[in-house]
């Protein structure tokens, strides 16, 4: 049998490699967390699995819009860590900003109108979703 060096493994092999050696490690478990995420107050969460970047620009516009109207104070984005992309692949695509973890924050910089509704944009926690999500935290609604 070959060894792995541990050193080469990423996060999520480490994890796992840590899990089958003693399960009885606690992890957190991402679909539980968000499973109620839409319930508390002033919070928002969308999944931008599969969506493309231009799809995605547009579906943020108008969460944010929406969200900001109805005076909800924090968004979670899980825009996944673009892991399962072949950007690496082509010399033509940057590795970065094909991914909608950095594309969606680019894009509502960029955007006067919905940066104006923004308080800040933060990568989220790891009970959040760590480097495969992102927080938005929207300005209050003043009529």
């Amino acid at each position: 049998m070959i060894k792995k060096d541990n050193n080469k493994l990423t996060p999520d092999q480490k994890a796992w490699k840590e899990f089958l050696e003693d399960p009885s490690v606690d992890f957190v478990d991402k679909d539980e967390s968000h499973k109620n995420f839409n319930d508390r107050p002033n919070k928002f969460r969308f999944d931008f699995h599969g969506y493309s970047i231009e799809n995605a620009n547009a579906k943020v516009k108008e969460i944010i819009n929406q969200c900001y109207d109805k005076g909800v104070s924090e968004i979670l984005i899980i825009t996944g860590k673009g892991s399962h992309s072949d950007v690496n692949q082509n010399v033509y695509v940057s590795k970065d900003y094909s991914k909608l973890q950095f594309t969606i924050p680019d894009y509502i910089k960029n955007n006067s109108n919905l940066s104006s509704k923004i308080l800040k944009i933060q990568k989220a926690d790891q009970k959040s979703g760590g480097s495969g999500a992102i927080i938005i935290k929207l300005k209050k609604f003043i009529k």
